[in-house]
């Protein structure tokens, strides 16, 4: 990477699109990451060599020890998962781990979020008219609506013990009478809360930093910076397949936001997407397959949560669905991974358009509804069947595989600068990225 290169990394499909192997194959040439939005609902994936690395706060470049990654001001942290983060680094081969920093103005997700989430949650499964989300349960959306609702707890908060014991007394006489009239739980009593915070406090103060000037500090000494997006463009607050989305901005436009950094300073936004589709929990899949094909993709794909562990639902690519992300976070390059998993198939089908009474859109439409009375428009691919794992350049694939990949760009009108065919680092054919 070029230096001074600013560049936004997103999520173009539902999430667990490979961002975070993504982000560590580029993170050696660059000097800072910083994670913008989401919590520990998101599961970035690395692996070096024969270990496995799955960063649900940290950003995906704290492998590289000369790098500088970021939890930005977006961001709701988990300091338990914080803490184990870190713990599990020291303990790997991998102990000259990145510079963090951590800002001030992230919040808190407190116990009493995640309470809330999973009791909403189940309460939703129990309504007549409601209908579950699918959730992680870790309290993401909790923690996102007290932040809007100026009740939230701020990691600095976490340092000041009367500013905290103010926040934490105001949410509890908030929280404790739903927790226990509307759901009929045990409330929190605020002692033993107090004093668990304190210690996050404790343990976060050195990592504390204003982060807005950590980030304009090197952009100004002319530095590489990568933002790093959690969850995917369909699963944004504003733009996804709403109610079935996450609480946070998780479209390039959430980096300006929860990472601090002006539009005018953006180089280059890199859209990462699987060479077909996944999305874990409730909501609407187009170009779901319940069958033999969804299954291979499953087993194949090893398409289960990084933070949950549940099975991922699977099928074709919907490019319809992958324009509308091009257009809404305005991609200039893709990033293509696991085009090794269809490696084998007997069929390849990729979703070109949805017909909604007789009109066809090459861009879904951001409405649920309409979606739902779609009929989709298929094109049908000649599958290749040879392992393409050991491939290091584009013209070593097999020529099924490129015109798949050459379709991809045509159809989004951007170019395909990265490939993954395998999960590694060194398992990536470079393009241009």
């Amino acid at each position: 990477m070029a230096k001074r290169q600013v560049r936004i990394l997103v999520g173009a499909q539902w999430g667990d699109e490979g961002k975070g192997r993504v982000v560590d194959v580029l993170a050696k040439d660059i000097d800072v990451v910083v994670r913008y939005q989401g919590g520990a609902n998101a599961g970035h994936t690395v692996v070096v060599g024969d270990e496995k690395h799955v960063f649900h706060l940290l950003p995906s470049g704290m492998l590289y020890k000369d790098c500088t990654c970021v939890i930005g001001n977006g961001v709701v942290i988990d300091p338990d998962q914080l803490m184990k983060e870190l713990a599990d680094l020291t303990s790997s081969p991998h102990r000259s781990a990145a510079k963090l920093i951590v800002s001030y103005a992230a919040h808190i997700v407190m116990p009493y979020h995640k309470l809330l989430d999973a009791m909403g949650e189940r309460a939703r499964n129990k309504s007549a008219v409601g209908a579950p989300i699918g959730t992680t349960g870790k309290g993401i959306g909790p923690c996102y609506v007290d932040k809007y609702n100026r009740l939230g707890i701020r990691a600095e908060d976490l340092t000041s013990p009367n500013i905290l014991e103010q926040k934490l007394r105001l949410n509890l006489e908030e929280k404790n009478p739903v927790i226990e009239k509307v759901y009929e739980g045990d409330p929190y009593a605020f002692d033993e809360l107090y004093e668990t915070a304190l210690e996050w406090g404790r343990f976060l103060k050195p990592y504390l930093a204003d982060s807005t000037l950590a980030i304009d500090e090197a952009y100004e000494a002319g530095k590489g910076i990568l933002f790093e997006g959690a969850q995917g463009t369909l699963l944004d607050i504003d733009h996804g397949t709403y109610p079935f989305v996450t609480s946070s901005s998780c479209v390039a436009g959430g980096a300006n936001i929860g990472g601090a950094v002006g539009p005018g300073r953006v180089d280059r936004v890199i859209g990462v997407a699987k060479a077909y589709c996944t999305r874990v929990g409730e909501g609407p899949f187009m170009t779901e397959n319940h069958g033999e094909i969804g299954d291979r993709l499953r087993t194949a794909g090893a398409e289960f949560g990084a933070t949950t562990g549940r099975p991922r639902r699977c099928g074709w690519l919907d490019l319809a669905a992958l324009s509308y992300a091009v257009k809404v976070n305005g991609i200039n390059v893709i990033a293509l991974t696991k085009l090794d998993v269809l490696s084998g198939l007997d069929t390849l089908r990729v979703c070109t358009a949805y017909r909604i009474d007789g009109k066809e859109y090459s861009v879904c439409p951001n409405s649920t509804i309409m979606s739902d009375l779609a009929e989709l428009v298929y094109r049908e691919f000649t599958p290749w069947q040879a392992n393409i794992e050991k491939c290091r350049d584009f013209n070593e694939l097999p020529e099924e595989a490129r015109e798949y990949v050459r379709f991809i760009e045509e159809f989004c009108g951007v170019p395909v600068g990265l490939i993954g065919v395998g999960p590694g680092r060194e398992d990536t054919i470079f393009r241009g990225l």
